[in-house]
């Protein structure tokens, strides 16, 4: 019974309340734990921390005790390692994983800006909105959205779920495009960077 009291005083000196994102408290789903952590982080490796505690729980309170959320977290942090954001992450206890984040430059490498950064994205580059683009290139965003939410573990993800996950989408693959480009050369380069990423998410789903 002492153990816990301990760690929780060990861990603030480690991470401290201001590195530290405790999805336990609030119960969420797990397409909200998703979102909320995907921001979380990368909020984080725009304020240069190093190492961050995500706590998700065991999943004691879910349907069947099964760790709905804790996985939907585990997943995430193994796609973000693919996109610059975190470096390696390891389960500090059965209900919480401690995350080394990559430094910023290794995310902007990797084409993965957020919104929280877009102001590092040029106008010309990154479309503020999906409005201007062809409804061929919408769709394909939304394959690659849901696609991704899906290995996410994320089940039935609502329609402003994924409008938001096709922005992001959206603005890390613009962010990849060389500058200067006309409209219609920017849609082609998108086009083709979601055409790659969609490969990619269909070599991870097999």
């Amino acid at each position: 019974m002492t153990r816990r009291p301990l760690q929780h005083a060990l861990d603030e000196i480690r991470f401290g309340p201001t590195r530290t994102l405790n999805l336990r408290s609030s119960l969420p789903s797990a397409a909200d734990a998703v979102k909320r952590t995907d921001g979380w982080l990368r909020t984080k490796q725009i304020e240069g921390a190093r190492e961050v505690l995500v706590i998700t729980g065991r999943g004691n309170q879910s349907y069947a005790r099964v760790p709905v959320v804790r996985e939907a977290v585990r997943r995430l942090l193994h796609m973000l390692s693919t996109r610059g954001v975190v470096l390696d992450h390891s389960e500090h206890s059965p209900g919480a994983f401690a995350v080394r984040l990559a430094p910023l430059a290794a995310a902007r490498s990797a084409g993965s800006v957020n919104s929280v950064a877009s102001h590092d994205v040029s106008a010309a580059t990154a479309p503020p909105t999906l409005d201007g683009l062809s409804d061929a290139t919408r769709e394909q965003l939304r394959l690659l959205a849901t696609g991704t939410l899906q290995i996410l573990g994320v089940r039935d993800p609502s329609p402003q779920f994924i409008h938001d996950e096709m922005v992001r989408q959206c603005s890390e693959l613009a962010a990849t495009l060389p500058p200067g480009l006309s409209a219609a050369e920017q849609e082609q380069g998108l086009r083709s960077a979601i055409e790659r990423a969609l490969h990619r998410l269909d070599d991870e789903m097999r």
